[in-house]
């Protein structure tokens, strides 16, 4: 196994709550999915958790070195968290065929967040063939 790729990002969660203010529904249903939106609107500050997934959506087309485009959309990119409440990366349609498929990669994420911040980290691994 070998890393392939890594990406990180950090995003002011103002900027996010400004945008939510600004475009609401429109705003989410671009950027977030229908279960990242319902997960933060369960929380005290939204905000904060859609900065946090928002930054791993970046850190996730850094870690591809691709950015935003060939197909890919903000949605494809969703972050879950598992049983144990650690965040992992679920891809759906172009995210998912260019990470497993066209690369055999495990994704990694890391989330961090404080009033004002947002971070995420991502690793991209190859798997043995």
């Amino acid at each position: 196994m070998s890393i392939i790729g890594i990406g990180n990002d950090i995003v002011k969660v103002s900027r996010i709550e400004k945008l939510v203010d600004r475009y609401d529904q429109r705003f989410l249903q671009r950027v977030f999915t229908v279960a990242e939106t319902a997960y933060a609107s369960g929380k005290a500050r939204p905000a904060l958790h859609l900065a946090a997934r928002f930054a791993a959506k970046e850190a996730f087309v850094k870690a591809l070195g691709s950015g935003l485009r060939e197909g890919l959309n903000w949605c494809d990119i969703e972050v879950v968290n598992n049983e144990l409440g650690q965040p992992q990366l679920k891809l759906y349609n172009y995210a998912r065929q260019v990470c497993y498929e066209k690369r055999n990669a495990t994704t990694w994420l890391s989330l961090a967040h404080e009033q004002e911040f947002a971070i995420a980290f991502v690793v991209l691994e190859t798997q043995p063939s």
